[in-house]
């Protein structure tokens, strides 16, 4: 009873979104969506995020205690967070307030610091994967070159072609793979909703 409860919400919820989904009907369009689902959204979404606090509290206080690698940094978060939620709750979030200089003095440098790391990644990585070891492989070595000098200066000095060249291959060969990608996960995951719809996958609920 247990588990047979909460299995069956969830198919009877799944079930009514299916519904919604494919039917225009005003009982479920208007009805269930407007009325009954987003009120519940909102309200919810605030025990969600305390739900969220709670799991990171939780999680590096125990990361704390049992000194695992790297504990230290859980102090900064603690920190960190205690701080920005007293710049919120004191000076609101509006332009001008002490959270919104932090926002835009803070964490906007910091995450501009973490993406611009992300070339030296994709730098190595394609310098890792991009080696003519095979056909296949020296084609893509090939396609990445272009692309790559189709967006610098430098590449439409060497050719004038290479912009429309670099576009061909973005719009033809790139946006057929990404389509057979996309495929793959349209189809995964309505598998995964039917296994989920019928009570086949059950491993939300908990145990084996």
């Amino acid at each position: 009873m247990k588990k047979t409860i909460p299995l069956l919400i969830v198919i009877l919820g799944g079930l009514v979104w299916v519904a919604w989904a494919f039917s225009p009907h005003y009982v479920l369009q208007e009805v269930f969506y407007n009325q009954f689902y987003l009120p519940w959204a909102y309200a919810s979404s605030s025990f969600g995020m305390l739900l969220g606090v709670i799991s990171l509290t939780m999680m590096h206080t125990n990361k704390i205690k049992r000194r695992a690698p790297k504990w230290q940094y859980s102090y900064f978060f603690f920190g960190s967070f205690l701080i920005t939620c007293i710049a919120g709750f004191v000076g609101g979030i509006q332009k001008g307030s002490l959270f919104m200089w932090m926002f835009e003095n803070v964490q906007m440098p910091m995450s501009a610091t973490m993406f611009s790391l992300l070339a030296f990644y994709m730098a190595s990585a394609a310098y890792k994967a991009f080696r003519a070891r095979s056909p296949e492989a020296t084609v893509l070595l090939v396609a990445a070159i272009v692309v790559m000098l189709a967006q610098v200066p430098l590449g439409v000095k060497i050719s004038r072609h290479l912009p429309a060249i670099s576009q061909w291959i973005l719009d033809v060969p790139n946006l057929a793979s990404k389509r057979g990608i996309m495929l793959g996960v349209g189809l995964g995951s309505v598998a995964t909703s039917l296994k989920i719809l019928l009570g086949i996958e059950r491993s939300y609920l908990g145990g084996d």
